[in-house]
């Protein structure tokens, strides 16, 4: 049966050829440009075993590239993530994410220029901590909205950032798309408009900051380039273990990383940990075994429920004892 199926992925093209030894040993693809060429989707397209796929930044073409190579090319800017297309899945956001015991309200606000960000708080009068929230590489969707109802419902005032200032994206071309337009520097001053949004309008107590994927890395980035904040939440997101550059922190960090995750490597995390403790930077730092990049997001396909729900309730207390 195998011989069959090996037979035929040949025959449409997909298989270069066999090992001489037998029909159960590696399976050789030919290069991505040429499967397409042959018709096979940009989606669709399948590494030789032992190669790693990475979207090119540039044109959205996959890449098969050796496993020690996708953090570097990532960090260049040459490479991004490939991740599923975008499935909204509320229900799965619900299950996982417990409310607290806060009735909130929510609204849209302009609090940059012409950014509009999502804005959820605690219904009842009262001082509460605030939270820039920034969304992933899809922007400011349904999923982000709802993370922020879920941390607002805890006692938290929270403001979801638009970092593109366009419609979010449904698939991962769009996102790419997306992720073209950004300028780091004037993402860095969105944030800091969202920071001082809450401050200066909201009288927040405390203030912390926590993105996923593309916004775990800026999350990361607003706490190299603002003073105010008191806590900073990361969930695998593009790190610097550049010591001096990492200096500048003085709060809490959190970090949630991915195992399998080769884009953001155990050993690069491993490294960031070290920058932080070398520095007497208080930290908290998790890798979940066997699972993958954006495995967090219950409209992925990466999701992990009981990883995701476990890191939560770490989110949740590490927020009480920082911001609270």
């Amino acid at each position: 049966m195998k011989i069959i199926f090996l037979l035929l992925l040949i025959g449409l093209g997909f298989i270069d050829y066999i090992s001489e030894n037998t029909a159960n040993s590696i399976a050789y693809f030919p290069p991505p440009l040429k499967q397409i060429a042959s018709g096979t989707a940009p989606e669709n397209v399948i590494c030789a075993e032992g190669l790693q796929i990475i979207l090119k930044k540039s044109s959205g073409i996959p890449a098969c590239v050796k496993p020690s190579s996708v953090a570097s090319l990532i960090e260049r800017g040459w490479g991004i993530h490939v991740l599923p297309d975008y499935i909204k899945d509320e229900n799965n956001n619900s299950e996982i994410f417990d409310d607290g015991s806060f009735s909130i309200t929510t609204e849209n606000v302009n609090y940059s220029d012409d950014y509009v960000g999502f804005l959820a708080q605690p219904e009842a009068s009262g001082s509460y901590p605030g939270i820039v929230m920034i969304h992933e590489w899809w922007g400011l969707n349904d999923n982000i909205k709802q993370m922020a109802k879920h941390v607002a419902s805890h006692g938290y005032i929270v403001l979801a950032v638009d970092l593109y200032g366009k419609e979010p994206a449904t698939t991962a071309d769009e996102a790419r798309q997306l992720m073209l337009s950004y300028d780091l520097e004037r993402g860095i001053a969105n944030m800091n408009d969202a920071s001082n949004f809450l401050l200066e309008n909201y009288q927040v107590n405390n203030l912390g900051s926590i993105g996923w994927c593309f916004g775990g890395g800026q999350s990361l980035n607003l706490a190299l380039n603002n003073d105010d904040l008191n806590a900073t939440v990361i969930y695998y997101g593009q790190l610097t273990t550049d010591e001096s550059q990492l200096s500048s922190i003085n709060w809490p960090i959190l970090g949630i990383f991915a195992e399998l995750d080769q884009g953001i490597p155990v050993g690069t995390v491993n490294e960031f940990e070290t920058s932080l403790n070398n520095l007497g930077i208080e930290n908290e730092i998790y890798i979940y075994p066997e699972v993958n990049h954006a495995f967090a997001n219950p409209s992925g396909m990466s999701y992990a429920p009981e990883e995701t729900k476990d890191a939560w309730e770490k989110t949740i207390i590490f927020l009480e004892e920082h911001l609270k």
